[in-house]
């Protein structure tokens, strides 16, 4: 995978963000030189899915024109692979005619879309929150896990991202994103010494120009920390973390929460009719959030984050003191 990856300026994965990433957000963080991905559920109908990779694919084209083949990095798309995804086949037909490099499976096992990806020579990524389902994706012949863990946006996990890196590499040599609450170069740099290759950030995106959210959403990010973040499966039937000013807009008690529902991610139903539309996702690393801009700043400073973060462990680790 990382022949695929010296296009990269920082190794971060602009993470798909259900309702937020699409073809803008993606071409502007390939350009500005780190992985762009979105989850296909966010084009619906199908038709529309098809015009967005089109998008894309011409996008990166006249970017590699622009800025050099070797300054744009890969792309990526995300698929729910539920059982309840009654579209899974035709995303997989549109997978294989524009084949992007990147493919990550969410909320169910890899397998169903290994042969695909890997007919073109792509690579497939599975999400994964525990070391249960990391263990049944490289059985099931993922080339890679993206680790989500405690602190992400959405759809969260539990585990400490140290803890799960380091659990995951007693059995896994291939390669390894971790995700939850990195929102700075200095937390790329951590993730990456601690046993990880990419880096999942997600928030720090949403409050970009290229990124879906609205003008209101952008800048509750600006306003908030994580002191008003909320995790609930009460939504949509599995964990999230959930902006609570956004809760209490919609009508919500964030002391009170309903029921949670049966757990349904059918990308051939109307997104009209779901209930967490007018609520708000976000990963405690919404606090280094300061304003709206563009894509390509933000990356910059990652970019410089990252380089000061690596100098300093490497001052650190080659003029240890002697206790």
């Amino acid at each position: 995978m990382f022949s695929r990856m010296s296009s990269l300026r920082i190794p971060v994965v602009a993470a798909p963000m259900f309702l937020i990433s699409g073809p803008e957000l993606v071409v502007a963080a390939c350009a500005a030189g780190v992985v762009g991905a979105f989850p296909t559920p966010n084009a619906r109908p199908i038709e529309v899915l098809d015009e967005w990779m089109q998008r894309i694919t011409d996008g990166l084209t006249q970017a590699r024109e622009t800025h050099g083949s070797e300054n744009v990095a890969p792309w990526c798309a995300n698929l729910v692979t539920h059982s309840s995804n009654t579209r899974l086949a035709d995303d997989l037909a549109l997978i294989a005619r524009y084949q992007p490099p990147i493919v990550v499976t969410a909320l169910g096992s890899p397998k169903p879309v290994i042969q695909v990806v890997h007919s073109y020579g792509g690579q497939v990524i599975a999400d994964v929150t525990n070391l249960t389902l990391a263990r049944k994706a490289v059985a099931a012949g993922a080339d890679g896990l993206a680790c989500i863990c405690a602190g992400a946006g959405g759809h969260t996990g539990s585990l400490s991202p140290f803890a799960f890196v380091s659990a995951v590499r007693e059995f896994f040599d291939g390669t390894v994103i971790v995700g939850g609450g990195i929102s700075d170069g200095w937390g790329v740099a951590g993730a990456i010494a601690c046993g990880a290759d990419l880096v999942y950030m997600g928030t720090r995106f949403i409050s970009t120009f290229e990124s879906r959210a609205n003008a209101d959403y952008k800048q509750m990010l600006v306003d908030c920390n994580a002191d008003d973040l909320l995790i609930s499966a009460a939504l949509t039937g599995t964990p999230a973390s959930w902006l609570k000013p956004s809760l209490l807009a919609a009508g919500l008690d964030p002391e009170n929460m309903p029921v949670t529902p049966n757990r349904s991610y059918d990308s051939n139903t109307a997104l009209s009719a779901k209930r967490w539309l007018d609520v708000w996702a976000a990963g405690q690393g919404l606090g280094t959030i300061k304003q709206v801009e563009s894509v390509a700043d933000v990356v910059e400073r990652l970019t410089k984050e990252y380089a000061d973060a690596c100098q300093r462990l490497t001052a650190r680790t080659t003029n240890l003191p002697i206790l």
